[in-house]
């Protein structure tokens, strides 16, 4: 986050946290017409994983909710100058990751990320999260160990994992569609049977490179 997202955080999470929700982040936006204050909300990590309360997830209502406290506080604290667009939102699956803290619930995930200043000649990397240790993050990228400082982050996110999600099919090395009895069937074509194969290209559904 910018230092003006990250102040406007502070402000605004006590707020979230009463509404017995968690502010995991702020994206902070400037334009010329008026900046876009977009807030990223979830349910307590705490929550989450009790047994009464697992399928829990944010709503609308919660989204509303927290809309309109947020909303007072800051005609109230008045933090932004100018005209400014508020936006309350869930993190999706591509769920945006704020400090160390975050980036260690997803250990073993892929991650997209931004930096603020390059490093070893990168300002973009992809990359499983190997392990977080303090404020240094190790991620892996191109079969090697990259280490980052969180506060030299500026943007972080989980990628999907498409295939689990049933986005994507699941291939062998030979290219072939790796699902239970998809090669059997392939594989017991009758002689002389026509076959016809269609595709179709969905943009989302690619996996970037591990470096930009």
């Amino acid at each position: 986050m910018t230092d003006k997202a990250e102040d406007i955080a502070r402000l605004l999470a006590p707020t979230v946290t009463s509404l017995g929700l968690e502010l995991l982040g702020i994206e902070y936006l400037p334009a010329p017409g008026g900046a876009l204050v977009r807030l990223y909300i979830d349910v307590p990590q705490v929550e989450a994983s009790g047994v009464e309360t697992e399928q829990r997830s944010v709503g609308i209502e919660d989204c509303e909710s927290v809309s309109r406290e947020v909303s007072a506080q800051l005609d109230v604290e008045d933090p932004i100058t100018g005209n400014y667009t508020l936006e309350v939102s869930s993190p999706g699956i591509d769920r945006p990751l704020f400090g160390a803290t975050q980036f260690a619930r997803f250990i073993g995930e892929s991650a997209k990320v931004t930096l603020k200043l390059p490093q070893d000649g990168r300002r973009r990397l992809q990359g499983a999260i190997l392990r977080v240790e303090g404020e240094i993050i190790v991620f892996g990228v191109d079969n090697a160990e990259f280490t980052v400082d969180a506060n030299n982050i500026d943007k972080a996110r989980v990628m999907p994992n498409w295939i689990a999600l049933g986005l994507a099919p699941a291939v062998d090395k030979s290219g072939r569609d790796a699902r239970p009895g998809k090669q059997k069937k392939a594989a017991g074509r009758k002689p002389g049977a026509k076959s016809s194969t269609k595709s179709s290209i969905n943009p989302a559904a690619h996996e970037p490179s591990d470096a930009e």
